[in-house]
C-alpha cells in the first residue's frame, strides 16, 4: 500500500482542519476525520501527545531565542522560560522580570513571578517555577 497516496485520498475524502472541530454527527474530530471524542472512545496516544508537546516546547524555544537574555541562561532556567512562554504566550510585559535576567538577579526575578497576576492565577506552579528560577536546579 502506497501511504501517500492512501493519505491524498482520505485527506481529498475528509478534508483537513488543523483545529477541533465536531463532524455532521457532532463529535469533536481533529484533522483528517481523527475522533477525538471521549464519549465516542476517541483521543489520542500517550506519544501523539508527547509528539505534539516537542513541536510546542520547539516552537517556544524558538520564540524564547528572540529575547537577548536567553541565550545566557543556564538550561534550568531556559526551561521556565519556555515553560512561561508555553502558558502565557510571551512575556514582552514583563520589564521587571527581563532587566532581572539581564543582570542575572535570580532573586529578583523570582520576586517579579511571584508579584504578577500570573502567579495569584496559578500559584502553585509559579511558586515552583520561581524556585527553579532562583536556584537555577530543576527540581
Amino acid at each position: 500500500m502506497n501511504l501517500k497516496d492512501v493519505s491524498d485520498l482520505l485527506v481529498a475524502e475528509e478534508g483537513e482542519i488543523l483545529s477541533a472541530y465536531q463532524d455532521h454527527l457532532g463529535y469533536w474530530t481533529i484533522g483528517v476525520g481523527r475522533l477525538i471524542d471521549k464519549a465516542k472512545g476517541g483521543g489520542i496516544t500517550k506519544a501523539e501527545s508527547r509528539y505534539l508537546l516537542a513541536n510546542d516546547i520547539a516552537r517556544f524555544e524558538l520564540k524564547a531565542l528572540g529575547y537577548p537574555w536567553y541565550a545566557d541562561l543556564d538550561e534550568a532556567r531556559q526551561g521556565v522560560i519556555v515553560c512561561m512562554l508555553f502558558q502565557l504566550g510571551n512575556l514582552n510585559a514583563w520589564h521587571n522580570f527581563q532587566k532581572a535576567l539581564t543582570a542575572k538577579d535570580w532573586a529578583s526575578a523570582k520576586i517579579s513571578m511571584l508579584n504578577s497576576l500570573w502567579a495569584r492565577q496559578t500559584p502553585a506552579r509559579a511558586k515552583r517555577m520561581a524556585k527553579i528560577m532562583e536556584t537555577g536546579v530543576w527540581r
